[in-house]
């Protein structure tokens, strides 16, 4: 079973809703005990960087869910719950992240003709496609709101870029983790595919 888990910065409504049709097994929870004993971790996200990790440290979520994640529980972050895999944000100086990748998040700059925040449909350049993007065909268009994008110090981990002024990195999958900046659950089909790819293959702990 998928836990989503609930920390007042996700948009679990839309999220729960992907879930159903393509007919996952899920539940939402914001109990460290139900994250512990996850098969799988998903992690939604809307608004701040500071304010959700405050939300995750204050329900005593951090710890159960990097611990999870270390031992090898398939973990899936959308949009700022993708950011907050890496160590930091310009949104929130002196904040950090779940460390769980090398990496920091950027603002877009302010550049003439590119509007902030980066809202609406653009196409995946995918560069992995063994793993969540397998039959998924490059080009596919995804739906992005946001206004920070994630800079990974290791660019091998990034399995899919946009283009939005410049190449950054939409996604990346690293073992048992992988983050999209973009929203599956608002990207019609090719999302539902790529939410299929996380939903149900094999994973297991190795701890």
């Amino acid at each position: 079973m998928i836990t989503v888990i609930d920390y007042d910065a996700g948009n679990l409504h839309s999220v729960a809703n992907a879930l159903s049709a393509i007919g996952a097994d899920y539940g939402v929870s914001r109990d460290p005990e139900d994250i512990r004993t996850a098969d799988r971790i998903l992690l939604p996200g809307v608004g701040s960087f500071g304010d959700a990790m405050d939300s995750l440290t204050r329900s005593g979520l951090t710890g159960p869910l990097t611990e999870a994640v270390r031992c090898g529980v398939p973990f899936l972050g959308i949009c700022l719950g993708y950011q907050l895999l890496f160590e930091g944000s310009e949104e929130s100086p002196g904040c950090p992240g779940l460390s769980l990748l090398e990496g920091y998040v950027r603002r877009f700059p302010d550049r003439p003709g590119m509007k902030v925040p980066h809202m609406g449909w653009n196409s995946l350049s995918i560069r992995k496609k063994d793993g969540l993007y397998r039959d998924i065909p490059d080009g596919s268009f995804m739906y992005f709101v946001h206004s920070y994008y994630v800079d990974p110090t290791d660019k091998n981990i990034v399995s899919a870029e946009t283009d939005y002024g410049f190449p950054f990195a939409a996604s990346v999958e690293e073992g048992n983790i992988a983050g999209m900046q973009f929203h599956p659950e608002k990207s019609g089909d090719a999302g539902l595919a790529v939410l299929r790819r996380f939903a149900f293959p094999e994973g297991r702990r190795v701890c």
